[in-house]
């Protein structure tokens, strides 16, 4: 194995060990223990609470590119959801002092406190490097009385799960349907399947004037139909969209109604497979906050928030027939070409795969969800 930034033994070494055998030498920060799951790298400079609790990151080991992480300390307005997600997390120089009036802990306590194992004092320039030339993989934190032999600790790392295959939505939805009450006057009523929906989503929808019903991951198509609702909303979440034959047997069924339509980042993917296109696993995934991205239909470029490490195989130089009409890309990532977004053209039904909620910003999508609103009132029309 080769290392990276080496430290002293002692009760605060922590040990980094990747599937294809390179690991890295630093010290333990939040819990001391072991973790596993899939190594990948975060782009953002700041937005790490929200990022920690983005159930999108169940199951995965985030490595924040950004050196300097923890100078905000943890608050209780950011979260995302109601825990922590991330099931390790990898930085390089944590900060020292907390400096925010808003701050009511350190982020190394939060981690601790919630049984969130990780590293500091690493090399994450070198990690991420080697993410992006050898693609998201397996890996292992181990610290305290888990670190044991190399070979040992890399046995541990091989024996667990891909992310290729993983059904995990239903791991982090609500269990029981509850609802986000519109602020100010009532406009419309959304249906929206939590597949792993962030807590600023249907904020933005009621900050539009929508009653938010957030049914579980398993709602059937009465469940939705029992709302009453205007429009019908499918959120992000993790894994494997190849596994995730529920969600899209309940879009078509939502599709053959032609009820408004709207879906974010898992929701994206699975607006694909109901229209009849494949998935794939890109190499290393795009995640952070400054990702930029062309809206085909208006020309324009934004800078927007993602994390998804899985994409819809779609043509971009044409629409293509579905069983629901003509569909086209309606968004592209600029960096990669990698669809961003699709729409129906016959019907009301659009998705994107990042997210325009971005509750540590860029805000730059944020018109979707008035687009989304567009498309209510044009059927209510």
């Amino acid at each position: 194995m080769t290392g990276g930034m080496a430290r002293a033994g002692g009760p605060r070494v922590a040990v980094l060990v990747l599937e294809d055998g390179r690991s890295f030498r630093g010290r333990a920060y939040g819990a001391v223990g072991e973790t596993f799951g899939e190594a990948v790298f975060n782009t953002g400079m700041t937005g790490y609470q929200e990022t920690l609790t983005d159930p999108s990151y169940h199951r995965q080991v985030v490595v924040m590119t950004a050196p300097h992480v923890g100078n905000t300390g943890v608050n209780d307005e950011d979260p995302e959801s109601k825990r922590i997600w991330v099931s390790g997390y990898v930085v390089r120089d944590p900060a020292r002092v907390t400096s925010s009036w808003r701050a009511t802990r350190t982020l190394d306590e939060e981690l601790a406190a919630q049984g969130v194992v990780g590293i500091s004092d690493i090399d994450t320039r070198a990690l991420t490097r080697h993410l992006r030339e050898r693609g998201a993989m397996r890996v292992g934190i181990f610290s305290g009385d888990a670190i044991v032999g190399d070979a040992d600790m890399l046995a541990r790392v091989l024996a667990q799960p891909q992310m290729k295959g993983a059904n995990l939505s239903a791991e982090v939805a609500t269990s029981e349907p509850y609802v986000v009450p519109a602020i100010g006057e009532k406009r419309f009523t959304v249906a929206a399947i939590d597949l792993g929906i962030k807590g600023m989503t249907p904020h933005r929808m009621a900050e539009r004037g929508i009653e938010v019903h957030v049914l579980p991951a398993t709602a059937t198509a009465e469940d939705v139909y029992a709302v009453s609702p205007d429009g019908v909303f499918f959120s992000n979440g993790p894994g494997d969209p190849a596994t995730a034959d529920h969600p899209v047997a309940l879009m078509r069924a939502v599709l053959e109604r032609k009820t408004p339509l709207f879906g974010i980042c898992f929701g994206n993917q699975i607006l694909g497979r109901a229209l009849g296109f494949g998935t794939y696993k890109l190499k290393y995934g795009h995640r952070g906050v400054n990702q930029p991205v062309q809206d085909r239909t208006t020309g324009k470029v934004e800078v927007t928030a993602h994390n998804h490490g899985f994409a819809v195989d779609a043509p971009l130089d044409k629409p293509s027939d579905t069983p629901f009409g003509r569909a086209e890309v309606s968004h592209v990532c600029l960096n990669d070409n990698v669809v961003e977004g699709l729409q129906l053209l016959d019907q009301p039904a659009f998705s994107v795969q990042y997210h325009p909620e971005a509750a540590a910003g860029p805000h730059d999508a944020a018109y979707l969800f008035d687009r989304f609103v567009s498309l209510m009132e044009a059927e209510r029309a």
